[in-house]
């Protein structure tokens, strides 16, 4: 068995690092329809509720980007988009009535563009999730996403007012040809014009996120995205690597991608690390801050909010396209690329009866090893590693009996550790989706190979 493994690693290894962007387990391609459909409010009550994660989904954008496989959509109007909001306000009452006395540790806006919705409805939203879900929006750390062109100041000044303390933004690049040719329209005065706003609004964190192994991109050009990026000091930057999805826009080309992506990472990398920048993961690089410093902008409580983690903690969905985690069980709506599909799956929910919000009905049921083989991945490919006395703890058993093949990481130079903790070296970080793919069980594997992609 540890033989058969070694040898797929190998096998992979020898891939381009950039099959698949592994940054959960399971991916919704795993999902099905449930039978029977799994009643919230019996599902949730056998889980610890202390700490959870809300997140609220948006699918809506002003533009579909050549290199998305997101669930958004650019077909919509005014009437539509309330259809929407008023939709996640019905769902928002019924999954807090399955869910009785919860406790929100963090809360994230995304999408989609959250901020394409009109700031009355973007307010609207917010009270979902501080009135309706009762997460505490001034108390804990809250995440949005946004984009150059709807990063706009009084939406800006809401979000911020609201508690708001992470701004993360989509730029790609700051050369114009290179997003031309991703099919966004945006200019390089746009994004710095919104770069700015958005340090003015006084957002303790802002996130940038880039994209290398654009079309015509170079790696000197790469290198002058992330320069301009750090023009604006962000605390946060994502440098994530091109892949070019079936059904994507950039998926419908004939074009061989050059695999300059592995040179761009690790140029790119180097440049954050020298920049005073720390690695957290393979895409993740976070501002070196000095102690006290991290929180700034919070108001501060009687008692500290509850510490979310996400290996052990539950995540609470609302909107089309959001996922719920709880220990047991993974569920959403379903899943699609195509724009057709993606209205129709919308307008599905829009009709939805109240009480079928009660129970959830496509997803992916966890089985002991799938609980163990996701607190794997989500331990490993951060920068925390993985803790062989927090498993036992967790478990009850020793990772490594479990999983012996791990130590085929440490023989291929992968990973190192030491009597408490297994950690990626370099090398395997850059390998990480390779790593994050190997650690699929053969059930999830076979079940996103036959997943038909709609």
């Amino acid at each position: 068995m540890i033989t058969t493994k070694l040898q797929n690693l190998k096998s992979l290894l020898q891939r381009s690092p950039y099959q698949a962007y592994v940054y959960s387990y399971p991916h919704k391609t795993a999902y099905r329809p449930l039978n029977p459909t799994v009643s919230l409010a019996d599902l949730w009550s056998q889980q610890d509720r202390k700490a959870l994660f809300l997140y609220i989904h948006i699918p809506f954008c002003e533009m579909r980007c050549g290199f998305c496989n997101l669930f958004t959509t650019v077909t919509h109007n005014e009437d539509f988009v309330s259809q929407y909001v008023r939709t996640v306000q019905r769902q928002a009452r019924r999954v807090k009535a399955a869910l009785g006395e919860a406790s929100f540790a963090r809360f994230a806006l995304g999408g989609g563009t959250p901020t394409q919705l009109p700031i009355h409805q973007l307010e609207t939203i917010l009270n979902v999730a501080e009135k309706t879900m009762g997460a505490s929006l001034q108390d804990i750390p809250v995440s949005v996403e946004m984009s150059p062109e709807t990063a706009e100041k009084d939406k800006l000044k809401l979000l911020r007012d609201r508690g708001v303390d992470r701004a993360s933004i989509g730029i790609q690049s700051f050369i114009e040809s290179e997003v031309l040719a991703t099919q966004r329209r945006q200019t390089t005065a746009q994004v710095e014009a919104a770069l700015t706003r958005m340090r003015e609004a006084g957002f303790p964190t802002i996130n940038i996120d880039l994209i290398y192994g654009l079309p015509g991109q170079t790696v000197s050009s790469w290198l002058q995205s992330i320069r301009a990026a750090l023009n604006f000091q962000p605390e946060e930057i994502y440098l994530y690597p091109l892949y070019v999805r079936p059904l994507t826009g950039l998926g419908r080309t004939d074009k061989e991608w050059d695999d300059i992506r592995l040179a761009c990472y690790r140029e790119g990398r180097s440049l954050l690390l020298s920049s005073g920048y720390t690695q957290v993961s393979m895409r993740m690089f976070r501002q070196e801050r000095q102690e006290g410093q991290r929180g700034q902008g919070r108001i501060a409580t009687l008692s500290p909010p509850p510490v979310y983690c996400c290996q052990a903690d539950g995540m609470v969905g609302l909107g089309c396209g959001a996922r719920s985690y709880t220990d047991t069980l993974h569920y959403s709506n379903e899943y699609a690329v195509g724009s057709q599909e993606i209205r129709d799956i919308l307008q599905a929910y829009i009709q939805t009866p109240n009480e079928a919000f009660d129970y959830a009905s496509y997803g992916f049921q966890l089985d002991d090893e799938e609980r163990r083989r996701r607190y794997i991945l989500l331990s490993l490919l951060p920068d925390e590693g993985l803790n062989y006395v927090i498993y036992r703890h967790r478990f009850g058993t020793d990772v490594m009996v479990d999983f012996p093949e791990l130590t085929e990481l440490l023989s291929l130079n992968l990973a190192t550790q030491n009597e408490q903790i297994l950690c990626l070296t370099d090398a395997g970080i850059e390998r990480s989706d390779t790593i994050g793919a190997w650690l699929f069980s053969d059930r999830v594997r076979q079940l996103s190979q036959t997943y038909e992609l709609k």
